[in-house]
């Protein structure tokens, strides 16, 4: 921080506040120490409306640790189908059962312990610990580093570890004993609907816009400083949707790397042309009645952005066996195969919803 600043000054205008100004989201009316978990997961990289369907579907089909344990695999992953970064929901199963081979099925109400479970880093441990449990400790995401940063206008940069840490340290020492959990609530509250990350914050609804530093010098735009990431690699690829009859061409992709697990339509590096594609799909011991050429496009992944064009392909023999594919009718694509939001411009074509699409009509 450029100069000392007195956190506490900001614990009693923020409690207040929260009392009147708190959403009401599904997982803040029953703060079991499984419901925080399942939420903070899911809201890493997501945002709160969106998680809100996911969030209701999962716990009403795995209302606790020993069944998420249990979970099967593809059952799991279909749960998650449309939120991405599936390693989320893989590692809350790994931490699933470690939970119930250490700790009875029930979370430990220990801050380090949390943060030893598989994808449970400081934040969620902090959240999981101050919100379920009472525990003060801090839990500094995005929202929290972005207020306090504009508040003490602090220029460090973020996205050192070392910043956060000492953001934490800070936090950790002002933590009200007794209100943990809405303290940190509260100051990812502030983050989502005042202190906003793209655009002007809400300074006149702000419980600390008297105080705030950033406000005042007018450097809210430069705040927080925030180093680039590195930039995505870009990848072409072709994506076939290959049907016959009521029947499409799913490949399941290998257990590591990106989207691991899940299904896919049959797609290879690079834009290729429609003669290329024929060529292609008679390698693959397949014969083309007919080939439309479907729309563009792109997806976006951590470190990966594909660009996509795409062709619908239609043959009539489905009884042979591919390398880790399989002709499958779509209503059971649907209900039973996870496929990536990668490809949902795609499986419209077929009239197969992902995610929260599948229920809509409902």
């Amino acid at each position: 921080m450029r100069e000392p600043f007195d956190l506490t000054t900001l614990i009693e205008p923020l409690l207040n506040w929260f009392k009147d100004h708190a959403r009401v989201l599904p997982w803040r009316n029953e703060p079991t120490p499984y419901r925080v978990w399942v939420s903070e997961i899911m809201l890493q990289q997501t945002r709160v409306e969106a998680v809100k369907p996911y969030f209701d579907r999962f716990l009403k089909e795995l209302p606790d640790v020993a069944a998420l344990s249990d979970c099967p695999e593809e059952k799991l992953l279909k749960l998650w189908e449309g939120l991405g970064y599936y390693n989320r929901v893989r590692n809350m199963q790994i931490a699933a059962q470690t939970v119930m081979e250490n700790y009875h099925g029930e979370l430990p109400a220990d801050y380090e312990a949390l943060t030893k479970l598989k994808g449970i880093g400081h934040y969620t441990a902090g959240a999981i610990a101050s919100i379920a449990f009472g525990i003060p400790v801090p839990a500094v995401d995005g929202n929290v580093l972005r207020v306090i940063s504009r508040v003490t206008e602090d220029d460090a940069d973020i996205m050192k570890a070392s910043v956060r840490t000492a953001m934490e340290k800070d936090l950790l020492e002002i933590m009200p004993e007794n209100r943990a959990g809405a303290f940190n609530q509260a100051l990812m509250e502030l983050g989502a609907t005042v202190c906003l990350p793209n655009g002007a914050p809400l300074c006149e609804a702000c419980p600390w816009k008297e105080v705030c530093r950033a406000q005042k010098s007018g450097r809210w735009r430069e705040l927080p400083v925030k180093s680039k990431a590195k930039a995505r690699r870009i990848e072409d690829r072709t994506v076939l949707v290959i049907k016959a009859e009521d029947k499409v061409l799913l490949h399941k992709r290998a257990n590591k790397g990106l989207l691991a697990g899940l299904y896919e339509f049959p797609n290879v590096e690079g834009h290729l042309k429609e003669e290329e594609v024929i060529t292609y799909l008679k390698k693959m011991g397949l014969s083309p009645i007919r080939l439309k050429k479907l729309e563009d496009s792109r997806h976006i992944f951590s470190h990966i952005e594909w660009h996509m064009t795409g062709y619908a392909v239609q043959i009539d023999e489905t009884e042979q066996e591919y390398q880790n594919m399989l002709f499958v009718d779509v209503k059971e694509t649907e209900e039973q195969y996870p496929i990536p939001a990668a490809f949902s411009r795609y499986t419209g074509y077929m009239n197969i919803r992902l995610g929260n699409d599948r229920y809509k009509e409902e």
